[in-house]
């Protein structure tokens, strides 16, 4: 019955996808287009009650009066049948999951909105900055700052989560960050596996609830969560994450399994990965995690 319910949601996500990026004319007998350049999306955000700033703002939604001109891999130079002075709207987007095939607008980013003056046959380059929605709550931030940390290890776990050593060159460095979450799986430390220390009550019915995630590591690892529900407390896996020798973000939609369980009394959420055949070790870094929703009333 689950992957049926998953099997839709992304199918759904898909067509939503291909209907939005579909572009149409605007009204007129207008034949040259001006152009709008967009090359990156900013964000910025409050540190102390939003976490860091960190971003994978891939596409550009564009919207020019009110209607959708398309979604745009960024860096991106836009046709645009309309001139004068306009309404601008442009909505951040990512991919789900970080997968390429399904891309939306991420719904804790408000929308960039300006008028713009557009000539036919020139070009007009836009520095969207965007922040996140008043209204987004943030059940959970993990810089990996302060003196304990917000993961634990589970019971097949060979391990811990450790924080990285003061100047330590791979750890995510910036105004406010100097350690990041690290763990190292080398010799007869085979498996990691490890948990928020809270569990989390977060709405279902359809709000969007996600988990964002900055990482480096050289092997990948999994992404899921554990769901106490009546006496039991159930796993599910969502997500295997692929290694990177960068820093990079993945936002993790958690919003259907949220909704499949309404009456859940808490969720965690786990990172989990294990040596495999590599005898030289697998190192895994992390930083900015984010559990971050909105309520749907």
């Amino acid at each position: 019955m689950r992957r049926t319910f998953y099997f839709i949601i992304i199918l759904s996500l898909i067509f939503l996808v291909s209907l939005s990026t579909s572009c149409r004319k605007f009204d007129g007998d207008q034949t040259i287009p001006a152009f709008i350049r967009i090359d990156t999306i900013s964000l910025t955000s409050d540190y102390f009650t939003e976490g860091a700033n960190t971003h994978n703002i891939n596409d550009a939604w564009v919207y020019v009066n009110d209607q959708i001109i398309g979604a745009f891999e960024l860096p991106a130079l836009i046709p645009v049948l309309a001139k004068g002075t306009n309404k601008l709207e442009i909505r951040p987007g990512i991919k789900l999951n970080g997968i390429s095939s399904t891309r939306a607008p991420y719904p804790f980013y408000k929308p960039f909105i300006t008028q713009v003056f557009l000539a036919e046959d020139s070009v007009t380059l836009i520095k969207p900055v965007v922040s996140y929605y008043s209204t987004s709550q943030f059940a959970w931030l993990e810089d990996f700052e302060g003196s304990s940390i917000s993961l634990e290890k589970t019971s097949k776990s060979d391990t811990v989560i450790l924080r990285t050593n003061p100047g330590d060159p791979e750890a995510y460095i910036s105004q406010y960050s100097t350690y990041s979450g690290f763990v190292h799986l080398i010799g007869d430390v085979k498996k990691f596996e490890v948990a928020t220390f809270n569990g989390f009550v977060l709405p279902g019915k359809g709000a969007p609830v996600f988990v964002e995630i900055d990482y480096k590591c050289n092997r990948g690892f999994g992404v899921g969560v554990f769901i106490k529900n009546s006496n039991s407390i159930l796993t599910f896996p969502l997500v295997v994450v692929n290694k990177s020798d960068h820093w990079k973000k993945i936002y993790i939609n958690l919003s259907p399994i949220v909704t499949e369980y309404p009456n859940a009394e808490y969720v965690k959420v786990f990172l989990d990965s294990d040596i495999g055949s590599d005898t030289t070790g697998a190192r895994y870094y992390f930083d900015n995690l984010k559990i971050v929703y909105r309520n749907n009333s």
